[in-house]
């Protein structure tokens, strides 16, 4: 019966993961490294990653954004070693600095424009651009009990453990305080306490 029960549990919990209903959608399999190289102009693609800077102007902001591999959520993977460059990604309207600070994760669609040229410190760098209609930020990731792994399952026990979250139940989202936030008995929104 227990067995039962985890695969039941485990069905639910894979169909859960879902990117939120702005990011979903068929994207081509443009990198950031192949735009850099001026491929596909006029794209439509998701891509997202760590921000490094937020910069509001007169009707848009812009963002530079270190880019990241994204999981099944749409969401950045976690690490240092899967970034493919940067890219800078602006939007209409004004979105605050404050929130949309340096080192939150975002996930953008949008279409892809002409590369443009920059830099990163003192060294020149060429960014893909992406004129965003979604600029999609995630909740904060905080570690639990110390441990460093970004994702995965495990059952939950009263009180904060591998489940990510509080209660019993199968779990998404470990190590992370609401890192996922989908369990069999009581759902712990991300980013709660």
């Amino acid at each position: 019966m227990t067995r039962v029960l985890a695969l039941l549990a485990l069905a639910v919990v894979s169909g859960c993961v879902r990117p939120p209903t702005t990011l979903r959608g068929d994207y081509p399999a443009l990198t950031v490294s192949d735009a850099q190289r001026q491929a596909g102009v006029g794209e439509r693609v998701r891509w997202g990653g760590e921000l490094v800077g937020t910069t509001p102007d007169a009707g848009h902001t812009c963002f530079e954004v270190v880019s990241k591999a994204l999981d099944r959520q749409a969401r950045p993977q976690f690490g240092d070693d899967n970034s493919a460059g940067r890219f800078v990604a602006c939007a209409n309207g004004f979105y605050d600095p404050a929130i949309y600070a340096s080192g939150r994760d975002v996930t953008v669609v949008g279409t892809v424009e002409p590369v443009e040229p920059g830099k990163v410190g003192g060294a020149d760098y060429s960014f893909a651009k992406v004129q965003a209609q979604t600029v999609y930020l995630w909740p904060k990731r905080e570690l639990v009990g110390g441990m460093s792994y970004p994702y995965g399952y495990g059952w939950g026990y009263p009180g904060w453990g591998w489940g990510g979250g509080l209660g019993w139940g199968w779990g998404w989202g470990f190590p992370y305080r609401g890192g996922g936030g989908y369990f069999i008995g009581r759902t712990v929104r991300p980013g709660h306490r």
